[in-house]
């Protein structure tokens, strides 16, 4: 994880720590939402492509996403060379979507409801003999993610905060949870997702695998709108002990009108639900506490709506 902070370090300056008061606490938050593609997912695909051999490079890469890591993998492709097709739901986000094509990379739709992304996208690296890079089933690409613990730590430490107690991390496949619980094992790992998407909360509480049940409601967090976790990322949080709450739309968008008011920061649905925790009290802030803002992709009509019309309490 060391070695995947420092590659990442020689192309791309730290995400800025912010700290600001909740309920009488400093608590930090780490604004990966102002990365270049604007999420953490540049650091899994970047450690991921540049692990590639020369030849494998040639081929090419494949992968599947509703855009953060489409836009990841497409930044990493494009700057070293390579071709890329990311699997994209037909319902993503335009502005993810307009994105990743910007960047160069193919971009193949499917229907979220009634076809496999996963197996569509193995079935084109296969044909292409590209190389498959998964969202988060992939020791690279949580070693990857893990850099931003890695940053956390040292920028803490720098502004006398001293070392991070308690990481609150927004979760879909749970590649950036599973980083940050190995680059700070000394830290306890708060994972949040969406109500009835938070199939990582109660697979935790479980302690097995359970996937998302049949009919989830609708959600305004596209990122994380993954149906069943993986072996991986499941074994590393549960291994640390990590434990997980849901939170509801409301809760969302209040956090999102709290990071445009308090931190000056656009934060899109996905990459608020770590704050929604916090400020609704589902888990309460304590002194060394770090929030993952984890991207700032945004619907900008959504977003000016949810502005307008949320409260913050």
């Amino acid at each position: 994880m060391r070695d995947a902070a420092a590659k990442i370090a020689a192309i791309l300056p730290p995400t800025p720590l912010f700290v600001s008061e909740i309920k009488g606490v400093p608590v930090a938050f780490k604004a990966e939402s102002l990365q270049p593609i604007g999420a953490f997912k540049i650091r899994g695909a970047w450690h991921r492509l540049t692990a590639l051999e020369p030849n494998a490079r040639s081929r090419g890469v494949v992968a599947f996403s509703s855009g953060n890591h489409a836009q990841g993998v497409a930044w990493a492709a494009k700057r070293l060379g390579m071709p890329a097709i990311i699997v994209m739901p037909a319902d993503a986000p335009r502005s993810k979507v307009q994105g990743t094509l910007a960047l160069g990379a193919e971009v193949v739709s499917y229907d979220r409801l009634t076809q496999s992304r996963e197996l569509i996208a193995a079935q084109l690296a296969e044909a292409r003999g590209a190389t498959l890079v998964p969202s988060f089933d992939d020791p690279w690409i949580i070693e990857g993610q893990g850099s931003a613990g890695v940053e956390i730590a040292a920028q803490m430490e720098a502004a006398g905060l001293g070392e991070p107690r308690h990481v609150v991390v927004p979760c879909g496949g749970g590649g950036l949870a599973a980083g940050l619980a190995l680059a700070l094992p000394g830290a306890a790992v708060s994972v949040v997702e969406p109500e009835g998407w938070d199939d990582m909360r109660r697979s935790l509480e479980a302690s097995w695998i359970l996937p998302v049940g049949d009919g989830p409601p609708p959600t305004s967090c596209d990122a994380l709108m993954t149906k069943e976790v993986s072996r991986l990322t499941f074994d590393v949080l549960s291994r640390r002990d990590a434990t997980g709450v849901a939170v509801s739309e409301a809760q969302i968008g209040a956090a999102q009108r709290w990071a445009a008011e308090r931190l000056r920061l656009v934060v899109e649905p996905g990459g608020a639900v770590g704050l929604a925790a916090v400020l609704s009290g589902a888990i309460a802030p304590v002194p060394g506490m770090v929030v993952i803002l984890s991207g700032g992709n945004v619907d900008i009509d959504a977003y000016a709506r949810t502005i307008a019309t949320s409260a913050v309490s």
